[in-house]
């Protein structure tokens, strides 16, 4: 079994910038991000396998990195240019499987979230 914490969520202001962790017991194959705004779906934000090879949406190249610490088995995502449509849930989800799909479904397990809102 594994568990995922997150941490590093809060509010920011348009343009700005926050770095999100998860910390994880246990391994993990892939790990990812997610973000679900209110009254939207769950969607991908970035993917990261054991290689260190990362995915990521489109809407957030450029502007957010994925990495992981595999000494501290923790799952970073550092997002920069921080736009109001961004607030939303931001969940940590792993899987010992398959990597760098951004449908839910695909990962067996996941964080509680922590909350990121942009205010403009």
């Amino acid at each position: 079994q594994v568990q995922l914490v997150e941490s590093g969520g809060g509010s920011v202001q348009t343009g700005g910038s926050l770095r999100l962790s998860c910390a994880a017991s246990g391994y993990t194959y892939c790990m990812a991000w997610f973000r679900q705004a209110p009254g939207k779906e769950r969607e991908g934000v970035a993917t990261i396998d054991a290689n260190g090879s990362a995915r990521y949406a489109d809407s957030v190249k450029g502007r957010f990195t994925i990495s992981k610490d595999n000494a501290q088995n923790t799952l970073y995502l550092q997002m920069n240019s921080l736009t109001p449509e961004e607030t939303a849930m931001y969940y940590c989800a792993a899987d010992l499987g398959r990597c760098h799909t951004f449908y839910p479904l695909n990962y067996a397990y996941w964080g509680q979230g922590t909350q990121v809102t942009v205010s403009s």
